[in-house]
């Protein structure tokens, strides 16, 4: 697999278009990496760590398996906002998550030879990672690794969709919001980060969600000026 271009177009319109917050991300991500198996899960989240797909079972089990342990690769690209390429997991060293190497290494009903992972942001919000494993030694060449980190800079926006529409009850009642601030809180990430205004506002709706406040509360914080959701300001 070299980077098929007409292959990437797929997966990106198959991840980006509007009936996909509810269907499998996966499968965009195999058709571009040369992986047996892959997962989404949201690391950063006020119910917690959860597998939002999964292709098949060992995917499910090793996001079980870093959630329990509270490190992986996922946990890294999260946390580096950056791609995690291990291409020899049965040989390399991992300093970063050597427990989770050795649980993999250890259990041989996982047999599993190469792992990547691409960190799931939307401007500040961290929200979590795609996993792509392999039972064969894989590499990634550059352009498959830019590919896959667009699609994941696409399915976070879905799955931020996902999860604000799955939170019953943390929404604030309109009646109660300061309308104008909101207005005004939104027409800022809006210049932040360069996005329509339907997504600047599920972004401060999603960093309610995650840091379990209001968005009255977080909007406030917006305007004066003490959260700046630009991707440098972390």
């Amino acid at each position: 697999m070299t980077g098929d271009r007409s292959a990437f177009e797929a997966a990106r319109l198959a991840i980006a278009g509007p009936n996909r917050a509810r269907g499998s991300l996966c499968d965009s991500f195999l058709s571009i990496i040369p992986g047996t198996g892959a997962s989404v899960s949201v690391l950063a989240s006020a119910k917690g760590q959860s597998t939002i797909c999964a292709s098949d079972e060992v995917a499910t089990r090793l996001d079980e398996l870093q959630f329990d342990l509270g490190e992986g690769p996922c946990w890294e690209a999260m946390t580096s906002r950056g791609p995690v390429i291990a291409s020899r997991l049965r040989s390399a060293d991992f300093p970063a998550w050597p427990m989770f190497a050795q649980a993999v290494r250890s259990d041989q009903t996982f047999d599993i030879a190469s792992m990547f992972a691409f960190p799931l942001c939307v401007g500040s919000l961290d929200i979590g990672a795609v996993d792509v494993y392999s039972l064969t030694e894989e590499n990634l060449n550059l352009a498959q690794i830019a590919d896959a980190m667009e699609l994941a800079g696409l399915a976070a926006w879905q799955v931020l969709r996902r999860i604000l529409a799955d939170d019953q009850g943390h929404d604030d009642n309109a009646g109660d919001m300061c309308r104008r601030e909101v207005h005004q809180a939104t027409g800022m990430v809006l210049a932040q980060l360069e996005i329509t205004a339907d997504d600047a506002a599920l972004l401060l709706r999603a960093h309610a969600f995650a840091t379990s406040r209001t968005v009255r509360d977080v909007a406030n914080d917006i305007v004066a000026r003490r959260i700046d959701f630009s991707a440098n300001d972390r």
